[in-house]
This record gives C-alpha cells, sequence and structure tokens, in this order.
C-alpha cells in the first residue's frame, strides 16, 4: 500500500486527472468533493453552481472509473461564514477582496487538510496549476506552475510551511491543453472537454454587487464621485461597485483619463 493522499475531486477534469496520476503511480487515494453551498444561495442556476449536485456525480464517476474510495464533505457553513459573508463585509467596508485565496486558505486547505489527517492521509492533493518545493534549508518554496497561462499559485499565496509540507499539485509541471485535456481524452474521461470555471463561483456571472443587493434585501445606495480636489465629478449606483485602480465604467466625461484612487465607505463616495 502506498502513500495515503486525499484528492480534492470537483468533478472538473483537472482534479479528475489529479486523481488519475497519483493512482496511477501508485498512492492510496481517497476522493473527496466538497459541498460548499446551495444554488440558492446566490439565486444561481442548480446546474452552474459550485460543489453542485452534478459536479459532485462527476467527480463521484471519476473514482469509481479509479477504483479509489470517494465521499462528500460538507464545507457549507464554514463556506458561508468564512467566505460568502467576510466577501460581502469587505466589499461593503471599501476593500475589494479575493474570495479565492480566502477559500483556499480557510477551506481547502484548513478544513480538508485536518480531513486528510482523520483519514491518515499523509498528503493533500488538488487540481492546482503550481508547485512546491523544497530548499536546501529544509523550507519549502510556493513556485509557479510550468504552465504560466493556468498557474494558480497566486491563489495560495496564503498557506502556511506545515500545509506545503503536506500538498501535493501533480498538475504543476503540465500544460493544461497539451498534457491534461489529453490525458483525459486517452483515458475515456467524460469531463475531458468540460469548459473551466471562471469568476467567483458563488456569485452568478460575476456580478457581486447584484449578489451583495440580494443578500442584504436591498439596493445599493447612490452617492457622489468626487475628485481629488473634493469637486463633485458625477454619481455613483454605490460605492462597491468600483475598485481602486479602476479607469472604465465610471459614467463621468472628462478631456483626461480618470481612475479611483479610493473609495470611502462610510461617506459612500
Amino acid at each position: 500500500m502506498g502513500t495515503r493522499v486525499l484528492i480534492a475531486m470537483s468533478g472538473g477534469v483537472d482534479s479528475s486527472v489529479t486523481a488519475y496520476l497519483l493512482s496511477s503511480a501508485g498512492y492510496d487515494c481517497i476522493g473527496v468533493t466538497m459541498r460548499l453551498y446551495d444554488a440558492e444561495t446566490s439565486g444561481r442556476d442548480p446546474a452552474r453552481a459550485c460543489g453542485n449536485l452534478a459536479d459532485i456525480e462527476d467527480a463521484r464517476a471519476v473514482a469509481r472509473r479509479l477504483g479509489i474510495p470517494f465521499t462528500v464533505l460538507d464545507c457549507r457553513d464554514a463556506f458561508e461564514r468564512d467566505v460568502i459573508e467576510a466577501f460581502c463585509r469587505a466589499y461593503e467596508l471599501g476593500t475589494t477582496p479575493n474570495p479565492c485565496a480566502i477559500c483556499n486558505q480557510r477551506i481547502k486547505f484548513g478544513a480538508l487538510l485536518a480531513h486528510a489527517r482523520e483519514l491518515g492521509c499523509e498528503y493533500l492533493a488538488t487540481g492546482h496549476y503550481a508547485r512546491v518545493a523544497q530548499l536546501e534549508s529544509g523550507s519549502f518554496a510556493l513556485m509557479k506552475a510550468v504552465d504560466r497561462t493556468k498557474d494558480q499559485s497566486y491563489f495560495l499565496y496564503g498557506l502556511t510551511q506545515e500545509e506545503l509540507a503536506h500538498v501535493l499539485f501533480p498538475l504543476g509541471g503540465l500544460t493544461k491543453q497539451g498534457d491534461v485535456r489529453r490525458i483525459a481524452r486517452e483515458h475515456g474521461f467524460e469531463n475531458a472537454a468540460k469548459r473551466d470555471s471562471q469568476g467567483i463561483c458563488f456569485v452568478p456571472d460575476n456580478d457581486f454587487a447584484t449578489f451583495i443587493e440580494r443578500r442584504r434585501g436591498r439596493a445599493l445606495p447612490e452617492g457622489d464621485i468626487v475628485g481629488t480636489d473634493g469637486t463633485v465629478l458625477g454619481r455613483h449606483r454605490g460605492a462597491i461597485r468600483y475598485t481602486v485602480g479602476q479607469r472604465k465604467g465610471l459614467g463621468v466625461a472628462a478631456a483626461r483619463p480618470l481612475y479611483v484612487t479610493g473609495i470611502d465607505a462610510r461617506a459612500n463616495t
């Protein structure tokens, strides 16, 4: 029996190929899919919700094909508290959150790694495009993936040395189109052509402002767009619809480009 590893399986092609590679390499694999939230949480079409029943069944089918045990871990309460609500509050405070990074830190490499330890697994493996290298000093370094067009190391910046010592990223040295999808096709995975997930999984069409409005049960208040000299330049449709550095979509006509340099959530400007 090889080293035991828990594989996070989303039902997509990346995690499926991850499971195949580790199973083929002789690891003692266990597949797991996290149930993160109900589709109704965001008013999203259930067929497109992250962790939905269709994705769970896709992951289960791959695990069955590979002959590895499979389980579903209910993370809805933690995801609601640590990711969704934190996401909304950050915008309301005038900052721009990164929910994927928070999810990786709190859920995928928090609750999921803890679950791996409960099952006696030495490692947690995911389909992220990133690499981990052990340095001469013995410490671990998070590195970019070979396929720079798919690199996800940025979203993993919060991983600790302890976590890096117990994670595997088998896709870090592969390319998405040339390697991963090819492997999936060659081994008859039904999700070989499944589209990549994009945007924030729990926000329909990446319209986070509408998501927050629906969640809070009220429309975002309009307010002033103010120049650095204090001049009122126009009106906005809710301060959280904008982010520092934004230039397009401000709705202000000017002779020169204008950029958002700050958001005052309290003043709603």
